[in-house]
């Protein structure tokens, strides 16, 4: 991947803000849009998430970092601090490492 699309995708994307803000402008949204848009952001990161977790190029393979995940997944889900759901991911990713 080259600077030039980093920052040709940066470019469109910050286009598309204006555009909206443009196009939107002081207008309010119907409550069904600005939920369904408000949840945008929390689909794209897990979508990286899981993408990045379960995938080596183009192929599926399941391994220490699904462990991982899954191990943060349950710390976040019992509310612990976002520190330590870090920590949690990565040493259980490493023990499954270490282990195998």
């Amino acid at each position: 991947m080259s600077w030039a699309f980093v920052f040709a995708l940066a470019a469109t994307a910050y286009g598309f803000k204006v555009l909206g803000l443009i196009l939107v402008g002081d207008r309010t949204m119907p409550p069904l849009l600005d939920r369904c848009l408000a949840l945008i952001p929390a689909a794209l990161i897990a979508a990286i998430v899981v993408k990045d977790t379960f995938s080596v190029g183009q192929h599926l393979q399941l391994d220490a970092r699904a462990v991982g995940v899954g191990a943060a997944a349950i710390a976040a889900w019992r509310k612990a601090p976002l520190i330590l759901v870090i920590v949690i991911g990565a040493a259980v990713t490493a023990a499954v490492r270490a282990a195998s």
